[in-house]
């Protein structure tokens, strides 16, 4: 039997720390599902639509690798997509303590779906979504923050949607 892992989160833009997770999860796992998570409790600056889109670009030549949205309980989509695994990548202790309540009810949700953490590599420590958008804010270099492959795109989105949100 495979084994399938989903990587959830909302990306908002992805980066090159979350890149970095998705192909070291790409070897521990069959298949990894990077799902991307309409998140109440958050204002994505790009819609769910560009996120896939530009996450199914930075997955291109990664074949065990898909994109995918939800927004519904991660555990529901997990079992959806028969997954056994839930992987989040941690940058410090403030990364833990959230992403540890948060596997302790997807835990009680569905005891038989593990959360598997991935420490960050020192390189993207720093580095977050909200981190490349401020660049972007103050048309600053965002060359090493981002997956190359995706920097003119994102670029150009985010000219897009800050016109209209201005």
């Amino acid at each position: 039997m495979k084994e399938v892992a989903i990587c959830p989160g909302s990306y908002d833009p992805v980066t090159t720390g979350h890149k970095d997770i998705f192909i070291r999860a790409s070897k521990l796992y069959d298949k990894v599902i990077v799902a991307v998570a309409k998140n109440p409790r958050k204002t994505p600056f790009f819609p769910v639509d560009v996120r896939v889109m530009l996450l199914k670009k930075v997955i291109e030549p990664y074949p065990n690798i898909d994109v995918c949205h939800f927004d519904e309980l991660l555990v529901d989509l997990a079992k959806k997509e028969k997954a056994s695994v839930i992987v989040k990548g941690l940058r410090a202790s403030s990364d833990f303590e959230y992403e540890f309540q948060m596997a302790q009810v997807n835990h009680k949700l569905a005891p038989e779906i593990e959360t598997v953490f991935l420490v960050t590599k020192t390189d993207y420590a720093f580095l977050s979504s909200s981190a490349v958008k401020e660049v972007l804010r103050f048309n600053g270099c965002i060359e090493n923050l981002i997956p190359p492959e995706i920097n003119n795109d994102l670029i150009r989105y985010y000219n897009q949607y800050r016109k209209n949100r201005d």
